[in-house]
């Protein structure tokens, strides 16, 4: 990164098909800092770049289990200077221009990206992070809790993420005593909605998010925030009873239901829209241990109608009312 003097690349830590993820350090604090470098020379690319901005920079009130944006730097070639959505640069206009226009408007010889700084995460995805643990009720009902908490959060402030998998979540160590905490991330596909009327009145059109984690009506290309309940509803259920599938693309074991068709492993909202009377089994594995009440709220939460689904604000509240890994095992860290 160009920012030599502020920042010290450590090492990579995730790479995907939107960017890069380094460990860094902030050399005036020494504090640990994660760095996302994101390419913004192709039209789609400085589209997800900006989304993912213009969602973090929106929040006015940090919340504690969303990833907290420190500084986002626009570098065009030897140029870096940091993002301001109150003055923007001639660059920043630029890759506006590039996204209205769907075709880079900066010099073609310029290497052109966004640097995102963010706080640093030490437990890595909350994917890797469960996987590499035993299963544990208390873990996940605080998981879930958070989870809730976040979206609820994100909602509020008129933010539709569209792209919620255990994979774009991020694991912190908490306070002393307090349990690991869990950070919303990856905004590039998220949504800032104009208006002050309820997040929930919006529609979306375009088809965007990860195919396991999308609801019915995402597949069908008409939608709201309520797919985001849908695709949480997909991660609580898959922590609980740890069901999980090996991505074709990247080979990872990731955290996610389907439905089985032979050999073939078809997403449970491209099954649902094809078979809306499809009668989901939760628990699927006959575990005793999942109480009916959390049984319940999944089944609500993956309803094929949304508007049997709850909001994201009734969630927040049902979600603590459940009575699923209340007490603390002794063994927990």
């Amino acid at each position: 990164m160009a920012e030599e003097a502020k920042y010290s690349i450590v090492r990579e830590v995730g790479r995907g098909s939107y960017g890069v993820v380094y460990e860094a350090v902030a050399n005036r604090t020494k504090r640990k800092v994660a760095v996302k470098r994101m390419p913004c020379n192709a039209p789609e690319n400085a589209e997800l770049a900006l989304q993912e901005f213009w969602a973090l920079q929106s929040i006015q009130r940090q919340h504690e289990n969303v990833i907290q944006l420190e500084e986002c730097v626009l570098q065009n070639g030897p140029v870096c200077q940091t993002l301001d959505e109150r003055r923007k640069s001639e660059g920043h206009l630029l890759l506006i221009e590039t996204c209205l226009k769907g075709r880079s408007c900066a010099d073609p010889r310029s290497a052109c990206f966004l640097w995102f700084v963010t706080e640093f995460c030490e437990g890595g995805t909350m994917n890797e992070y469960l996987l590499a643990r035993s299963p544990d009720a208390w873990l996940n009902g605080s998981f879930m809790r958070q989870l809730s908490s976040a979206v609820a959060f994100l909602h509020r402030n008129h933010i539709v993420h569209r792209d919620l998998k255990a994979d774009n979540i991020l694991v912190a160590h908490g306070r002393a005593g307090g349990g690991p905490v869990v950070k919303v991330a990856d905004f590039g596909l998220s949504k800032v909605c104009q208006g002050k009327g309820n997040v929930n009145q919006h529609c979306f059109s375009s088809a965007c998010g990860s195919n396991f984690y999308m609801a019915p009506e995402v597949w069908e290309g008409h939608y709201t925030a309520k797919a985001d309940i849908f695709a949480l509803g997909i991660i609580f259920w898959a922590m609980v009873e740890r069901i999980t599938f090996r991505d074709g693309d990247t080979e990872k074991e990731l955290l996610g239901t389907y439905i089985h068709q032979g050999e073939e492993l078809i997403p449970l909202g491209e099954a649902l829209l094809e078979n809306p009377n499809l009668e989901l089994q939760i628990p699927q594995r006959n575990e005793k241990s999942l109480p009916e009440d959390l049984c319940r709220l999944l089944h609500l939460m993956l309803a094929v109608n949304p508007k049997e689904r709850p909001d994201a604000f009734q969630l927040e509240v049902q979600i603590r009312q459940i009575s699923y890994g209340r007490k603390r095992p002794r063994s927990s860290s």
